[in-house]
């Protein structure tokens, strides 16, 4: 940590924390050291491959790519926290069913893009399609599944959500 730091208050997973952080702490390391959250991944340090992915304000966001300090403020929800609240069940219930992950390092933010996806269709009063879920997911890299278990499991919990909201 630099001589530097800066104080920052911010609401993660609906609780309130004040920490001290180094101006130049990333989001995803100050969620990862600092707060032991630890689903939220690191990959590679460049927003490409969505390992980082959580929501700030209610927009998913790559955690690499956001300094903690840009938060102060913010409302920040990790899988953790989405995994907690049950907003994601289906989906990792789905995942599991489908052999939809398989290492599950990049698990947690595909589930958090998904889930973003699901949110967005869920306001538009409409089903993603098989396109548009890979459309969506496409800034989340997985090296093990092939994507086409991810695209079902996704598909499934769009169409059974849209049948239970009918």
């Amino acid at each position: 940590m630099s001589d530097l730091t800066l104080n920052i208050s911010l609401t993660v997973n609906g609780e309130r924390v004040q920490e001290r952080v180094d101006p130049r702490k990333t989001l995803v390391d100050f969620l990862r050291e600092d707060l032991s959250l630890t689903g939220s991944h690191v990959g590679c340090e460049h927003g490409v491959c969505g390992a980082c992915t959580v929501r700030v304000d209610g927009e998913i966001v790559r955690g690499c790519l956001m300094l903690a300090v840009q938060c102060d403020g913010a409302a920040v929800e990790t899988i953790e926290g989405l995994s907690d609240s049950g907003e994601v069940a289906d989906l990792q219930a789905a995942f599991e069913q489908r052999n939809a992950l398989q290492c599950g390092f990049c698990t947690p933010g595909m589930i958090a893009a998904a889930q973003d996806l699901l949110k967005r269709a869920k306001a538009k009063k409409s089903v993603p399609s098989r396109e548009e879920i890979r459309e969506h997911i496409s800034g989340n890299y997985c090296r093990c599944t092939g994507y086409h278990a991810i695209v079902d499991a996704v598909e499934a919990v769009a169409q059974n959500r849209s049948a239970k909201s009918s």
